[in-house]
């Protein structure tokens, strides 16, 4: 198959300035809401990319965990590579890619960390073999087999058989505040919808309209 056979045009909807809610984080709640009633596999799924102090860029995907007028939550290991980072450049991009609704959303801003008793919290809600994994997983380092990995899971839980599982103290969450957040719906002839919310100095939102 070539790639031209997978070209496709864009006609589910359309996104005008005049259907958007007054802030970026309605709109994202309203669309996250269409992404889920459309069933999409893991809605909460997102591109995270960033840069470390060489000015590398890096992507992965990472689950949304919560968001709130502050900002987009996600956890991670503090010394994996991108907590290291995070660490040097504290800025990051997230895509939402809701291809079968022909829609995205990419949220920019800087980050920062949650408190620890945030993570905390959050660390102790999830499933118990989760909260192992986060003590058993060196992330981002080399490892020498899978066995190597399976057994440290094993001493883990060995060693907290019985026992509450301490929040890791190179664990917790990151809240991406945004700066700016586009929000991107596919149109007929490549004549796509993209407005943004860019956040002004004021702390008041400003919505443009970019050219696809």
């Amino acid at each position: 198959m070539s790639l031209a056979d997978l070209r496709k045009d864009y006609s589910l909807a359309g996104l005008l300035e005049k259907d958007l809610a007054r802030d970026p984080f309605r709109q994202f709640d309203k669309w996250f809401q269409e992404a889920q009633g459309a069933k999409i596999p893991e809605p909460n799924a997102m591109v995270c990319s960033l840069a470390g102090a060489d000015g590398r860029p890096s992507s992965r995907i990472v689950l949304l965990k919560a968001i709130d007028g502050r900002g987009f939550v996600f956890y991670s290991n503090y010394d994996s590579r991108k907590g290291r980072e995070l660490a040097a450049n504290p800025r990051a991009s997230l895509l939402f890619p809701w291809i079968a609704l022909e829609r995205q959303v990419i949220i920019d801003g800087t980050v920062t960390r949650l408190t620890r008793e945030e993570s905390a919290a959050y660390f102790h809600s999830r499933p118990l073999a989760s909260q192992l994994g986060a003590w058993a997983s060196p992330q981002s380092t080399i490892l020498p087999t899978r066995a190597a990995l399976d057994d440290a899971y094993k001493a883990v839980e060995k060693k907290y058989a019985g026992e509450e599982i301490p929040l890791p103290p190179n664990w917790g969450g990151y809240r991406v505040s945004p700066e700016s957040v586009e929000f991107w719906q596919g149109r007929r002839s490549r004549l796509h919808d993209r407005l943004r919310y860019r956040r002004e100095k004021s702390g008041d939102w400003l919505v443009e309209r970019l050219a696809p």
